[in-house]
């Protein structure tokens, strides 16, 4: 005969005498009560706070350990007035000469912080190490077709030329165009109040040539393509790609990093260039807008504002930043393991090196050449 397994319950009864009484009736088992335990808690908690009511487990059909302890850390580790049945007593009366104590808390690590640090200063030494292995082996490939012009991997400077020059013009320009109607609008609302409209073009020329425009296509390349690359290459480690590319003597830096490297020097000042275009548009406009600053005026104004040098100043940044981005993401393509985690690691790693660098070498460039376009 089959035993009916009720689910534990529990209801509140006032007695003649006034007094509540809490009865709990069911099977009190671990596997029975696991399902009901998130309405179980709040009621038996809600119960517990009537420190003068009686509980009467005298209905109860099955109670295990689980189920003692349940109720006792519900009681507040202290045994209230309770109706029992005779073998249900020893459980109650272990688990009042017995108590469960608190875990201790953990030790603190007083060297902790220093340990973080040092393992953060290594992983960096490592990182810079492999860098500039990878920038010597790069050195090297590049003297060795320089000698050797017929081997000069053509297509795939094309291809990568294509994927993170052409490919990129769409969001590069409305990004450009939507940072500059911001600039121009925070800007002339300011002007106007000192009667300086025209000095917008001064403001909009310098922020946007000289350092906008490359720190701006310089992190959407790193978000855009640098993770990109990062990722082919970890997907070609993970299917042992470059493993058969080994097999074959074909060298990985010449025909997979190299290429990258060179055409994102080589699309980058572009995609500056083309970013300002569309940065000048949108702050001419908001110019307009706001100011009344005709866009003849504002194209005339320009080249005295901006000279020359800082266009110069901007490609070079741009072409020096399209190298490190290209750079830093091969080094952490390349480093990856044969495993999807480590893929995305190392493509979040690559992508917050790269913006990271860029901004430094960018204050290194605005110390240098501080002189330099004004």
């Amino acid at each position: 005969m089959a035993i009916v397994v009720n689910p534990p319950r529990l209801q509140r009864v006032t007695d003649a005498d006034g007094r509540n009484r809490i009865e709990v009736s069911g099977t009190w088992l671990l596997r029975v009560i696991l399902p009901d335990a998130a309405t179980l808690r709040p009621q038996l908690a809600q119960y517990a706070k009537d420190t003068n009511a009686r509980w009467d487990l005298r209905a109860i059909q099955q109670l295990d350990a689980a189920g003692a302890l349940f109720l006792w850390r519900m009681w507040g580790r202290r045994r209230p007035d309770v109706l029992l049945k005779p073998e249900y007593e020893d459980i109650f009366a272990n688990l009042a000469t017995k108590p469960f104590p608190e875990p201790p808390p953990p030790p603190r690590d007083r060297l902790g912080l220093l340990v973080k640090l040092g393992q953060g200063l290594l992983s960096f030494s490592r990182n810079l190490y492999a860098i500039t292995i990878l920038a010597g082996n790069l050195l090297l490939d590049l003297l060795y077709l320089l000698r050797h012009p017929a081997d000069i991997p053509w297509r795939e400077i094309s291809a990568n030329i294509h994927r993170t020059g052409s490919q990129a013009l769409a969001i590069t320009a409305l990004v450009g165009f939507l940072v500059g109607v911001v600039l121009s609008y925070l800007s002339s609302i300011q002007l106007k109040n000192y009667g300086a409209d025209v000095f917008i073009i001064n403001i909009l020329g310098l922020g946007i040539v000289r350092e906008l425009g490359p720190i701006l296509a310089a992190i959407l390349v790193a978000g855009r393509s640098g993770s990109s690359m990062t990722a082919q290459l970890g997907v070609m480690r993970v299917t042992r790609e470059l493993d058969a590319l080994s097999a074959m003597g074909i060298s990985h830096t010449q025909r997979l990093v190299l290429p990258k490297v060179i055409a994102l020097a080589i699309t980058l000042p572009l995609l500056i260039i083309w970013s300002d275009m569309a940065a000048l548009l949108g702050g001419m406009l908001s110019a307009f807008l706001q100011l009344d600053i005709g866009y003849r005026q504002f194209l005339h104004g320009l080249p005295a504002a901006v000279p020359i040098a800082n266009l110069w100043l901007s490609l070079c940044k741009g072409s020096v930043f399209g190298m490190l981005v290209a750079l830093i993401a091969c080094h952490y393509g390349l480093q990856i393991k044969p495993n999807t985690e480590s893929l995305g690691a190392s493509t979040t790693d690559s992508v917050v090196t790269s913006i990271t660098i860029v901004i430094i070498v960018d204050a290194i460039f605005a110390v240098i050449f501080s002189n330099v376009g004004f």
